[in-house]
């Protein structure tokens, strides 16, 4: 497995590569867990060569966000790459992304300000920036992202239907711990008691599951109950509990195949999010 560090070396290689085979990318900001392995392993079993970004992008945090202190485990996460697949990493500095004077940026109008876009003003504006950098450096032919994080896929699948990216992005399951935390690279920030009190995010999911199954179909009902588990759990401060349509991330009160359940809340100073895709 080879590291690069330019967008010339990426895009070099992806050239060559796709002489003898797909190309497939996964972003990710590094300290990679078993979520981002489930994507490599996706995109290795569905394409010859597949490339993994390990990069913390600075303009997708607010100014009082977690930049600096974000998990970096660079070693860890090119072994981790290595093992499930990956044929190159890509690691390039702040600057090779965001040149001097770099003035150009994505904003994907409407859905940037919906759901975590609400809670962090300019925070898809970022997520949109550097994932069209990264698509355009690495001529993927298709691009592997978690539904854990809903609302940031519904920006990038507006992003790229509207700038005409030749890229597929692929969604892949939530991959959650055996007592159903959603994996996170924010999970290592959580103390023994706060992990236990995070569990509440995934109690309202599985609750809005459950009237759904007993045909509930009412959002007032659904984010209610949800909210409701939420109340029982004093250290758990919440940011929103959403039904939605998953494709515009507006609101709808009744939910319908493919509808969006959303939560996002505190657990102590770490925010958390998590989802499910109603059936």
């Amino acid at each position: 497995m080879r590291i690069v560090r330019t967008v010339e070396e990426l895009r070099r290689w992806s050239r060559e590569a796709r002489r003898s085979g797909l190309v497939g990318l996964v972003p990710t900001m590094g300290a990679l867990h078993a979520g981002h392995a489930s994507l490599i392993r996706a995109a290795s079993a569905a394409c010859e060569h597949v490339a993994v970004s390990v990069f913390v992008n600075p303009t997708q945090f607010g100014p009082n966000e977690d930049y600096a202190r974000y998990p970096r485990t660079f070693d860890a996460d090119c072994a981790l790459a290595e093992a499930e697949g990956a044929s190159v990493v890509f690691a390039p500095p702040v600057e090779e992304m965001y040149p001097a004077g770099a003035a150009t940026f994505v904003d994907v109008d409407g859905l940037s300000a919906r759901l975590d876009g609400a809670s962090r003003p300019g925070h898809f504006r970022g997520v949109a920036t550097v994932v069209t950098k990264l698509l355009i450096a690495a001529e993927a032919d298709r691009a592997y992202f978690g539904q854990k994080d809903a609302a940031q896929v519904a920006v990038l699948r507006r992003m790229a239907a509207d700038l005409r990216l030749g890229t597929e992005l692929v969604v892949c399951p939530i991959v959650r711990e055996p007592d159903g935390l959603a994996l996170s690279s924010r999970n290592i920030y959580l103390s023994a008691t706060e992990r236990a009190q995070a569990l509440t995010l995934s109690r309202a999911i599985r609750r809005a599951e459950e009237l759904v199954a007993q045909g509930e179909r009412r959002a007032s009902e659904l984010t209610g109950a949800a909210r409701s588990i939420f109340a029982a759990e004093p250290g758990v401060r919440v940011d929103y509990v959403e039904l939605v349509n998953w494709a515009t991330l507006e609101p709808v009160e009744t939910a319908a195949p493919g509808s969006l359940f959303a939560v996002a809340a505190w657990v102590g100073n770490t925010r958390l999010i998590d989802n499910t895709i109603l059936h």
